[in-house]
């Protein structure tokens, strides 16, 4: 398993390599060539999660649901 420092580093360079629009990141001499935003977005969750899981937290997301009659 990777450390805290590379997961990080290997997300940095994915989150600049998303906002510059480059479909190619490249960290420690390797290469890896993206096909769409929908799985750069896909590969940053699942680097949150493991980083979350190393530093012993969770990730917790909600969805919040209201309703009314309008009355």
């Amino acid at each position: 398993m990777a450390t805290i420092t590379e997961l990080r580093a290997r997300r940095e360079a994915l989150a600049a390599q998303r906002s510059s629009g480059v479909a190619r990141v490249s960290y420690d001499g390797k290469s890896v060539d993206y096909r769409s935003l929908a799985e750069i977005d896909q590969a940053l969750d699942a680097l949150d999660r493991e980083i979350a899981a190393a530093e012993g937290r969770r990730i917790v997301r909600q969805v919040r649901v209201t309703t009314a009659k309008g009355l």
